[in-house]
């Protein structure tokens, strides 16, 4: 029994045993394996620290690197601050631990407007009043993720205070440029309209001074007067021009105008230069040419007035010849010169400003070498182009392209059909005579051409029988009226001497010398096809010179029509009037804008006698012109007068912003000083044919 019982408790202590050493002996052995693993643990958990601190070791480079750049960092969860970087509190003043859980703001006083950009960012640029002062920031604002899956705000910002002062004084200069460059305006429109009243005065008695029929001496010193007063117009006019094309003050304007009109009014002017110095200027305008075209008149006038004045400046034999024609789509106008040309490597440079060749005889000539740059940038402004063409020694020419359109009211031209006629040319003049002929030739007519009194009989006499002779008064007083003779005994009617105006007064009779008639040079190609069209379809005119200048009296453009004149200058005023009177006006002169307006009432009360027009100077005391036809215009109104008075602005500031003034009150057109008679004559027929009820003013 004793036994049983200790077998029974040797198996239960077995039982328990058993499993506690096998315990053991597991653990044992895990322990085994633990010792074994220790040293990758220890190498793993070696490896894992210093991947931390080189995580660590590059936040850090990061972080410097960031602030390295001043760049501002800034995120917020809605308005807390949840992280600021040490240039962000820098703006308030703090450390970044002091901003992190804080709502706070700096104060704004300006900004931009906000420019989104990809991605859904924003970028805005503002002055902020910070710890430091005003700065101007400029951010950059996009959404991050945030613990949590929260949506956070992040900006980064950059001080752009140095740009935007820099923007702010470039402004400021720009705007102090602006205010200087419309000062310059000023003063240039004061200088101009000072310079221009003077010379007014001077030109225009320098001309009436030669009407008065002075003796020789007197006669060389008005025209050394009149040299010397054109001479420094031009040179005003040069710096004048040149400094509003370069500031950029030069509008243009597109209307209708006359070519025809423009081109032979620019060749009769500089005529009078060329011809005091020996030299031809002739003029020709393709037949295929519109009469009329549509751009900017007077700047096209202007070219053409330096390419010729300059060509007649440099040339000192030979003669200058101004041709227009159409090429494609554009006009192209040719200058070209019998002078001493230009050298090769000078084509371009003489298109710059102040540049002036020496041409050793023609050296020093006055000038001050804007008038070429001047033509290059007018044609430049207006879509066209400019070159030069020369062989030294051997003359130059002178080419501007334009893009100029045919007017819509452009009416065609009127050629005469002669191709039964035979046309003899006789000239020495390089020019004038192959642009007469290529004028005649449009009409059919076969030409020739002789450049000697001698070649000219040849012809006469020849097989191909002539039906009409032009001679040039170049040839010689002598061989000129030789060659008549000759015509006359040829049976030939139609025989036309060429005379300049200088010639002309001299000459005496055409008739006389045995002439059917005479052309003026330069000759005009309505005056041309009229003189020589009479002469070939009824034969010789016989003109009673006497009568002729009586009927010319008679039909002086200006009869019966009074004229006032309303300018504070006497000198201008006197020129005025006197023109006016030599025209066969009565001129009334009233010294300021007042005195005018008293005069314009009485002559609408029935007064006075009924004015036909008034020229108002625009800068006069007491009233300007301006108010002046502002007052007069409120007073027709007024009155319910159904014919309004012509009233014409006179200044010396013929800009477009002047015109445009001068129609803003009320003036019905804008003159030029010093005042040109070719357009107050047109004024002035205009008006007499009004009154005579053939044409409505």
């Amino acid at each position: 029994m004793a036994s049983s019982i200790w077998s029974w408790l040797a198996l239960a202590f077995a039982a328990l045993l058993l499993p506690a050493v096998g315990t053991v002996l597991w653990l044992l052995r895990q322990r085994g394996g633990l010792r074994r693993q220790v040293p990758a643990l220890a190498h793993d958990a070696e490896a894992l620290n210093d991947r931390l601190w080189s995580l660590a070791d590059s936040e850090e480079r990061y972080r410097s690197l960031i602030e390295a750049q001043g760049d501002l960092i800034v995120r917020r969860d809605g308005a807390r601050v949840v992280y600021a970087n040490r240039a962000y509190a820098a703006l308030f003043g703090a450390g970044e631990q002091d901003l992190v859980g804080s709502e706070m703001l700096l104060p704004q006083l300006a900004s931009r407007p906000v420019l989104l950009l990809e991605g859904g960012a924003r970028s805005f640029d503002e002055c902020l009043a910070t710890y430091e002062g005003e700065r101007w920031i400029s951010w950059v604002e996009t959404a991050v993720p945030g613990p949590g899956g929260r949506t956070l705000i992040q900006r980064v910002g950059r001080d752009i205070s140095a740009r935007i002062a820099s923007e702010d004084a470039l402004v400021e200069a720009r705007a102090r440029a602006e205010a200087a460059n419309e000062a310059k305006s000023r003063f240039l429109a004061t200088v101009s309209h000072e310079f221009r009243t003077p010379l007014n005065g001077i030109l225009g008695m320098a001309d009436l001074l030669t009407d008065t029929g002075p003796d020789a001496e007197q006669a060389t010193y008005v025209a050394a007067l009149r040299t010397s007063g054109e001479a420094l117009l031009a040179l005003v006019d040069d710096i004048l021009d040149f400094a509003k094309v370069e500031a950029g003050k030069l509008e243009l304007v597109e209307e209708p105008f006359d070519m025809v009109q423009l081109v032979e009014t620019v060749a009769e002017l500089m005529a009078p230069r060329a011809q005091a110095k020996g030299l031809e200027l002739a003029a020709h305008i393709a037949p295929a040419l519109p009469a009329r075209l549509v751009g900017d008149r007077d700047r096209l006038r202007q070219v053409l007035l330096n390419l010729v004045g300059n060509a007649v400046k440099f040339t000192e034999a030979g003669g200058v010849g101004l041709s227009l024609a159409r090429v494609g789509e554009r006009l192209e106008i040719t200058v070209a010169d019998t002078g001493p040309g230009i050298p090769a490597d000078r084509l371009d440079v003489i298109f710059g400003e102040f540049e002036q060749l020496d041409h050793g005889g023609a050296a020093g000539q006055a000038g001050t070498g804007l008038g070429l740059a001047i033509v290059r940038r007018l044609a430049r402004l207006m879509g066209g182009e400019v070159r030069a063409e020369s062989r030294f020694g051997e003359g130059a020419t002178f080419r501007v392209t334009l893009p100029l359109v045919a007017a819509l009211d452009a009416p065609e031209a009127r050629i005469p059909h002669w191709s039964q006629h035979h046309v003899l040319l006789v000239s020495p003049a390089p020019f004038a005579v192959r642009f007469l002929a290529e004028t005649i030739r449009a009409t059919g007519a076969s030409v020739s051409i002789a450049g000697t009194a001698e070649v000219a009989r040849a012809k006469l006499a020849g097989d191909n029988p002539v039906t009409a002779v032009l001679v040039d008064h170049a040839l010689g007083d002598a061989p000129a009226k030789e060659l008549a003779a000759a015509a006359a005994a040829a049976g030939i009617r139609a025989c036309l001497i060429l005379l300049s105006p200088h010639a002309r007064r001299q000459f005496g009779s055409p008739q006389e010398a045995g002439f059917s008639g005479f052309l003026i040079k330069p000759v005009r190609t309505r005056s041309l096809y009229e003189r020589l069209g009479s002469g070939l379809e009824t034969g010789p005119s016989v003109v009673d010179e006497p009568a002729a200048r009586a009927a010319t009296q008679a039909r002086l453009p200006g009869a019966g029509l009074t004229v006032l004149v309303a300018e504070d200058n006497e000198i201008n005023a006197l020129l005025a009037m006197r023109t006016l009177e030599r025209c066969g006006c009565t001129a009334i002169w009233a010294r300021d804008g007042r005195e005018a307006l008293r005069r314009v009432e009485a002559s609408f009360a029935g007064a006075a006698q009924p004015l036909a027009l008034a020229l108002l100077d625009v800068r006069m005391p007491m009233m300007t012109g301006l108010d002046c036809a502002r007052a007069i215009r409120a007073l027709e109104k007024r009155l319910g007068r159904a014919a309004m008075l012509p009233l014409v602005a006179v200044t010396a500031n013929v800009s477009a912003a002047d015109r445009a003034a001068a129609f803003a009150a009320g003036m019905d057109d804008c003159l030029a000083k010093p005042l040109e008679r070719e357009a107050l004559l047109r004024w002035l027929e205009r008006l007499s044919q009004s009154a005579a009820g053939s044409l409505s003013a």
